[in-house]
């Protein structure tokens, strides 16, 4: 039945355009047709000129061309743009289509008008057809050629008689939409042919090949040979990886071949620049590097917000310090929705892009960087059983957590979702032994290194060391606001602060004075501490904070300014080196302890740090922009929300209760002992 397809595919544009003027084809166009009715009417051995046919409309002049051509028809093809760009479109009214439309028109896109008109008649948005038709034609080229074997034409003709098959109940369908397609392609509306079609009583009559249903193109033999053949064209470590880089970027399609060809010089480049401004990620660093975006307690994180959130309950919406804005609410609201779905291919797909993007510089470790993917295949395929899991996961997701500022992924994601023949349904899927790109933490450290709060951004991840650069950093940070300038007097500070601290200054030096108004008004009018002048107008400025008990300090333990501050150094020793990983571990599990001692939840604690960061601030003119600051970060790290800008609202303060409801999936901390596995 395969060698009537091309034969059918003659005669059906045969029969459609002999009698379609109205439809105004352009030149271009007509030669296509031209040369699929009349060029090779039977099969693909009595097509002398196929070669030439090849290299003038495709510019395909060699077997590896060709086959890049035809894995991108059936993977992608135009549809894939076109898709997308309706999609969006019908979520818009009618003022944004109009600017989308001349936008889109400015880049030389000839199908913007004609899909906007489209859109907005309520035609049926189908043109699958022009790409899985054109792959017929070009597997039947490629064998009047001598490109493609005769196993190789039946297995990509029957690709796309499978996807044709799987897309449309008849050929009339399929007719429609190839039309639609030819269309959006040219620029012109060619729908006018479908309507010259002959009478039902033809189409039903024994000579003509309409009678046959799509069905019957292929036999299951040829039909499990096929989905055989294309799985093994896409077998490979990179071609997993590129399915899911290609999402961001679609271009990475017209590589499916071998996704691990050598790339001009400007596209690696481009890539490295990339790494460069986007991530200040160097190839010098080695790749290893690479794990520092590996983020496993992110994912904890937003699949306990999301079974918080299913069950209806949500962190506190207001703070002491003031409330999230209403938007940032709404984010948190919409948790709830994505609690069916395993959180770790929210930031896995954006670690995937960057794995690519990294190969494709050739300037990293190639083996080192294809362990690390390796690892990657296994902890998603892991998570998520099928290809058709993980991308409704990403879609529940994408929804849920739009980056700002951009367009988003839903519709791209939604597409592969749905298209039969994107490489996520035909890459391999198997999981093979447990392995992570990046170590995780367990849920005790990372409870206990959320303690730093907002004095930093948040540590998704294991702590390991970082490299030369992000070091230097570290260490002109170390002098700068600590004056440490090495592990031992890194170490020495440490149990200085988890013993003593500032909070032990303010014991001493400032807490009695609130015993005796009369000494401490004294104590700012004549106070002379024979220190520095700098540090005497330190000690005047905090003698007035305790005469007017600013920001509860003289109510509040402020041991949660110096655990914060302790574990912020910690975890900076750890990535400069001063201190193994045994060595963080003991200070964090010192600072979980001291934390669980002093304070009995997360907002006690917020209080005792903002009271402690306030006080012990030093003489600056930005001391109301720097509380107002504070303040508003510690709002988000109370109520979650944003929902990615602090963790407090997704832990068990140290040594409380639990209180959370457990998530339903396995990405999740170990040490959880409430996770049904």
């Amino acid at each position: 039945m395969l060698d009537a397809l091309h034969a059918w595919w003659g005669q059906q544009l045969t029969l459609c355009t002999a009698d379609a003027a109205p439809c105004a084809l352009p030149a271009e166009a007509h030669k296509n047709l031209s040369s699929l009715g009349i060029a090779c009417p039977d099969a693909y051995g009595r097509w002398p000129a196929a070669e030439l046919w090849l290299a003038q409309t495709w510019q395909i002049n060699a077997r590896e061309a060709l086959i890049e051509a035809m894995l991108w028809l059936a993977a992608q093809g135009e549809r894939q743009r076109w898709d997308v760009d309706a999609a969006a479109l019908k979520a818009m009214n009618v003022a944004k289509r109009r600017e989308w439309q001349q936008q889109t028109s400015n880049h030389s896109a000839p199908y913007a008008a004609l899909l906007c008109e489209w859109v907005a008649a309520g035609e049926p948005l189908e043109w699958a057809a022009w790409d899985w038709l054109r792959l017929a034609e070009l597997a039947w080229a490629g064998g009047g050629c001598g490109f493609l074997s005769e196993a190789e034409v039946a297995h990509f003709a029957g690709h796309a008689a499978d996807l044709l098959h799987r897309r449309y109940d008849d050929w009339q369908q399929v007719l429609c939409a190839y039309l639609r397609g030819l269309g959006l392609f040219s620029g012109t509306d060619c729908r006018g042919a479908a309507h010259t079609l002959p009478p039902p009583a033809a189409l039903n009559a024994p000579e003509q090949p309409w009678q046959h249903a799509l069905a019957a193109l292929l036999t299951p033999p040829g039909l499990a040979a096929s989905r055989a053949a294309m799985r093994d064209y896409r077998a490979t470590l990179g071609h997993w990886l590129q399915a899911l880089a290609g999402v961001r970027d679609p271009a990475l399609m017209l590589r499916q071949r071998e996704p691990r060809l050598p790339l001009p010089e400007q596209h690696r480049a481009d890539a490295e620049r990339y790494l460069k401004d986007a991530l200040e990620l160097y190839a010098d660093e080695g790749a290893e590097a690479l794990g520092r975006y590996w983020l496993p307690a992110e994912a904890h994180h937003l699949n306990q917000m999301a079974a918080d959130a299913a069950h209806g309950v949500y962190p506190p919406s207001r703070t002491p310090f003031g409330r999230p804005s209403r938007e940032a609410l709404a984010e948190r609201g919409r948790l709830g929705q994505a609690s069916r779905y395993a959180a770790t291919v929210h930031m896995a797909e954006k670690f995937a892009f960057y794995l690519h993007t990294a190969l494709d510089t050739r300037r990293f470790d190639e083996a080192a960087l294809l362990t690390m993917a390796q690892s990657l295949k296994s902890c998603l395929c892991h998570f998520y059983t099928t290809p058709t899991r993980l991308l409704e996961a990403w879609l529940a997701w994408e929804r849920c957590l739009p980056e700002p500022d951009q367009a988003g992924l839903c519709h791209d994601i939604a597409w592969h979702l749905h298209d039969p023949g994107s490489v996520f349904h035909w890459v391999d899927w198997q999981p093979g032994a447990w392995c992570e790109p990046h170590p995780r933490p367990s849920l005790r450290h990372f409870t206990a290194m959320a303690l730093v709060g907002p004095l930093n951004s948040t540590t998704w991840r294991q702590p390991s060391p970082e490299s030369r650069r992000e070091r230097e950093a570290l260490v002109a940070w170390m002098e700068e606001h600590y004056q440490l300038h090495s592990a031992d007097e890194l170490r020495g500070f440490i149990d200085y602060m988890l013993e003593a601290g500032d909070r032990q200054d303010y014991q001493i030096n400032y807490a009695p004075y609130t015993l005796n108004r009369e000494r401490l008004e004294e104590e700012i009018a004549i106070s002379q501490t024979g220190a520095s002048p700098l540090e005497e107008r330190h000690h005047v400025l905090r003698l007035k904070r305790v005469r007017d008990n600013e920001d509860g300090c003289n109510e509040r333990d402020m041991a949660a300014w110096d655990i914060a501050q302790t574990v912020d150094l910690a975890i900076a020793g750890r990535e400069l080196g001063w201190l193994d990983a045994r060595g963080l571990t003991e200070v964090l599990e010192r600072a979980y302890v001291l934390a669980e001692n002093h304070y009995g939840g997360w907002q006690e604690y917020a209080d005792g740090l903002y009271a402690g960061f306030s006080f012990f601030m030093g003489e600056t003119d930005e001391r109301e922009s720097f509380l107002a600051g504070l303040r508003h970060a510690l709002v988000a790290w109370c109520c979650g929300a944003p929902v990615l800008a602090g963790v407090w609202a997704s832990l068990d303060f140290p040594g409380s209760r639990p209180r959370h409801f457990a998530p339903l999936h396995i990405d999740t901390l170990p040490g959880d002992r409430q996770t049904l596995h």
